[in-house]
């Protein structure tokens, strides 16, 4: 019998048809079905399956737009609790879903985005790129940690000193960006300790102490000012949003609540640490790798300040005195009442930003102390976040979803207040180490609103432990980004976390419990109806 030859190899056994190809093309549709039916794509569909399901087979006795209010939060809340999408994509959702749902039209949508809580975010990012570039945190750093070193080394004292300007550098930057900066300073102190088998039990601990110190202090100081944290500013957004003629929560106002607050949790985080990890006895098995010498020669090595770090610095405390001075008391009114209110902490912010790029740095001719090309780091996936957020917290109440929710929350106005703090503070904690702190304020605030209008409240009551509540996530490493930014140096494990962030969650509610009916309603004014 004659072979058959393949016209195109010239290899007389190869058949013209392929008859063993079945196995093939079944493998071949089996890897293609598993390459689609993946966790990531299941994910992806989720969101618009979960819309659908509430659009047609939820029933809501009221307007249409609250139904849809409702399927459009399933649907940006699963991608954002899943990661299916990038979190700034899915925080872009709103600009299309409320147009095409009915809930919102596409400039009134756009203009939750750009605001002046956004402007403050903007400027003071800015403003946090100009010293990250200028070092000048590592100069603090270095001077503070010398200043807390003690001549012989005294380690609790040390920690102190790590830990304050951690901080206080979190205080006017947002938090991740503290952390990120602040940890390379504090590991390059912990470089000085022997690593691996030759590691004592003392420096070990140590350095464990230094780095949660530092990821739990950035997180703490972050929560006593407005530009600290994401979750102070969509606090202050949301209320704005759905109380337009109640006083609005300027920067100061924050400031004579938060700053207390912060200090207390901070304390409680110093003595947690020196409990389990730095005892004052350690001081002498330590000394003998770190003395001022060394660190005073590394700030010799920085040099004396150059004219563009005075410049920034000179930028960043006017721009303190006027958040701190726009909004005082009643009786003493501020700066702001020059401009008839129309001035925000936001127009102080962009403004000294924008000397930044008026200013000369004095290094070469024509350079600014800052340009556009070192802008290019902006988080703006923080900026959509919250614009997001004051979408969703504006659709939910122009939707008559908010009224629904609150007639559904009745039987709470007979709880008492002092329960229902701890444990709103308790819930939002819990929920924020499984997703973003920013994501849990912008799910639970509005439910905390209806919760307090049912219990005949003044909301702020609820709102601020919701809204603290969500900066505990001190449990595990991906609760927040700078707890990773902690993690990932190699000297803590989840144990520690664990032992550390539990009974600093449990300070924490307590300190929440004990001032929001005391300062709180001194500086919030929370005894008296809100309008």
């Amino acid at each position: 019998m004659d072979h058959i030859q393949d016209p195109i190899s010239g290899d007389p056994k190869t058949p013209l048809l392929p008859l063993q190809d079945q196995p093939h093309r079944s493998q071949s549709f089996h890897s293609a079905l598993k390459s689609v039916l993946t966790p990531k794509n299941f994910y992806v569909v989720l969101g618009p399956l979960l819309c659908a399901i509430i659009c047609v087979f939820v029933k809501i006795e009221g307007p249409v737009s609250s139904r849809n209010m409702l399927a459009v939060l399933a649907w940006v809340f699963a991608w954002w609790l899943t990661q299916a999408v990038p979190m700034p994509i899915t925080s872009m959702a709103p600009l299309f879903l409320f147009p095409l749902f009915g809930i919102a039209s596409a400039d009134d949508v756009a203009h939750s985005y750009m605001d002046d809580v956004i402007a403050l975010v903007l400027g003071s990012f800015i403003l946090a790129l100009a010293v990250e570039h200028y070092n000048i945190h590592r100069r603090l750093a270095l001077n503070i940690t010398i200043l807390f070193c003690g001549d012989p080394l005294n380690p609790p004292l040390l920690l102190l000193g790590i830990c304050a300007t951690t901080a206080f550098v979190s205080m006017w930057m947002h938090n991740v960006s503290a952390a990120v900066m602040m940890m390379p300073v504090a590991t390059g102190i912990l470089h000085r300790f022997p690593v691996g088998p030759d590691q004592t039990v003392v420096s070990s601990k140590f350095c464990r102490a230094v780095v949660l110190g530092v990821t739990y202090s950035a997180a703490v100081g972050g929560m006593s000012t407005l530009t600290g944290t994401g979750v102070n500013l969509i606090l202050v957004g949301m209320w704005k949003s759905y109380f337009p003629e109640a006083e609005p929560i300027s920067f100061s106002t924050w400031f004579f609540f938060g700053f207390p607050m912060a200090l207390l949790i901070f304390l409680a985080l110093w003595i947690i640490l020196c409990c389990l990890y730095c005892s004052k006895s350690s001081g002498p098995a330590l000394s003998a790798y770190l003395d001022k010498a060394h660190l005073k020669r590394e700030l010799e090595l920085l040099g004396p300040m150059v004219f563009a770090e005075k410049m920034i610095l000179a930028v960043f405390s006017m721009l303190i005195v006027l958040w701190m001075t726009r909004s005082i008391t009643d009786d003493i009114p501020g700066w702001g009442a020059l401009f008839n209110g129309r001035a925000g902490d936001g127009t102080a912010s962009v403004m000294m930003a924008t000397l930044l790029f008026i200013i000369p740095n004095k290094k070469q001719e024509g350079e600014k102390l800052m340009d556009w090309n070192k802008c290019k780091k902006l988080p703006w996936n923080i900026v959509l976040l919250l614009g997001a957020g004051f979408a969703i917290a504006d659709g939910v109440r122009t939707s008559g979803l908010a009224d629904i929710l609150s007639e559904a929350l009745d039987f709470l106005e007979q709880v008492p207040y002092l329960a229902i703090a701890p444990a709103v503070c308790l819930i939002s904690g819990t929920i924020t180490e499984f997703t973003s702190n920013n994501a849990t304020t912008t799910l639970v605030i509005p439910l905390l609103i209806q919760i307090a209008k049912s219990m005949n409240v003044h909301p702020l009551l609820l709102m601020i432990p919701g809204a603290i509540g969500a900066q505990f996530a001190f449990l595990l490493p991906t609760g927040t980004p700078s707890n990773i930014v902690g993690f990932t140096t190699g000297h803590i494990e989840i144990k520690d976390m664990i032992k550390v962030g539990l009974p600093l969650k449990i300070a924490g509610t307590a300190v929440l419990t004990l001032l929001m009916p005391t300062l709180g309603t001194y500086v919030f004014g929370t005894n008296e109806p809100v309008q």
